[in-house]
């Protein structure tokens, strides 16, 4: 660094790894001695790093090591479903602390559902009073500047719910509100893929379906936060099927967990839930067997373009539909591969998200710490 190291800068180079000493510090940021000490007695008063066993002598006393303070503070989050929904409050490292999921209705509204979870994030906290950030992922279109709802793919009675003052009104901290989407193609990123690469497509296919772009490392949101919905892409010869959204044939309609119970029961099936097509389909149930795989063929249509506009590395397919389903999974390969250009499929990974339900927690947790731990909400906080 060519100019003076703020402390949030020195907390990134402890916390990457790149300075682990004093020397270290003064050698990769140019600061002085008596500057470095500044700097780390600041982010040791302020609970963000703390002295570790000696490191090794390279003649003389041996230095202290420095390393960031996972605990020095916690962040409750919460992935909102639509009738499930995962709270927990993690450290200052993302990992989870307490975890518990209730089940509730996300049309019940705001005005129920932001005070339950409140209210449970407060009983795990059990008194901690070092809450640095909230994060809450909602499965709706989100203006993430403001945590403003836009439109809701199962919450309708959310949309221009403003989420943020809400929950800060009551906590006194950030909080960042995002696509519930969006939030879990963070945490698989970042958990599973950050270190080979920085492009990737989140496809969630559950009562819904949605995406998450991450491009050269971060989430891609779009100019107001409606990047991934790809929902709403209608499909070839989806056979008419009228959309929520008012269009014919979106792949929402015709290849998401909805859609699959929807058509197997046409067919006489008696199917209540989605665990219901799973017996069926490793039973070898030919015909649930051939709904499925229509539905990811129809879904393998979007993708494609998806492929071709973005060149991903990865495209990750998650929600319990995926999860449950290999036929889908087989779907969307084959039509992926066949409709995408030579040059995007030439190295092009599909694989099943490797998290499950937890990835909705890590990535809340993860947008949180990248907003409160940068250098520059760091140097702003009050000492």
């Amino acid at each position: 660094m060519s100019r003076l190291a703020t402390p949030g800068e020195v907390l990134q180079l402890i916390r990457s790894g790149e300075a682990v000493t004093r020397a270290d510090i003064g050698r990769v940021t140019g600061l002085s001695r008596p500057a470095v000490a500044h700097r780390v007695s600041d982010l040791l008063q302020r609970g963000l790093i703390v002295e570790d066993a000696e490191g090794p002598s390279t003649g003389g006393r041996p230095p202290m090591r420095l390393r960031f303070h996972a605990g020095g503070g916690v962040v409750p989050v919460a992935s909102l479903g639509a009738r499930r929904t995962q709270i927990a409050i993690c450290d200052l490292a993302g990992e989870v602390l307490h975890r518990t999921d209730i089940d509730i209705d996300v049309e019940e509204g705001p005005g129920v559902v932001l005070p339950l979870l409140m209210d449970t994030w407060e009983k795990l906290l059990d008194g901690r009073d070092d809450v640095a950030g909230i994060g809450l992922g909602v499965p709706a279109t989100v203006e993430f500047a403001a945590g403003r709802v836009e439109s809701a793919r199962v919450m309708a009675s959310w949309t221009g719910v403003v989420i943020p003052p809400v929950i800060a009104e009551r906590f006194g901290v950030p909080v960042l509100v995002d696509n519930d989407v969006n939030v879990i193609a963070m945490g698989e990123h970042r958990s599973v893929y950050a270190a080979e690469l920085d492009d990737l497509l989140f496809v969630k296919v559950s009562t819904r379906i949605g995406a998450g772009v991450i491009s050269g490392g971060g989430i891609l949101r779009g100019a107001l936060g409606a990047a991934g919905e790809i929902g709403h892409i209608p499909v070839r010869d989806g056979g008419g099927v009228l959309c929520r959204c008012g269009n014919l044939d979106c792949v929402d309609s015709v290849a998401s967990g909805t859609a699959i119970l929807r058509d197997l029961r046409a067919k006489g099936r008696d199917v209540a839930s989605l665990a219901d097509v799973t017996a069926l389909v490793r039973a070898g149930d030919a015909e649930t067997m051939a709904v499925v795989r229509q539905a990811g063929r129809w879904l393998g249509e979007v993708i494609s373009g998806a492929v071709n506009l973005l060149n991903p590395a990865v495209v990750v397919l998650g929600g319990d539909v995926a999860e449950m389903f290999q036929p889908l999974v087989s779907g969307v390969r084959e039509i992926v591969y066949r409709r995408s250009t030579q040059l995007a499929t030439r190295s092009l990974r599909i694989e099943r998200g490797r998290l499950g339900p937890g990835a909705g927690i890590t990535g809340c947790a993860l947008m949180v710490l990248d907003h409160v731990l940068s250098a520059q909400a760091v140097d702003a906080a009050p000492r």
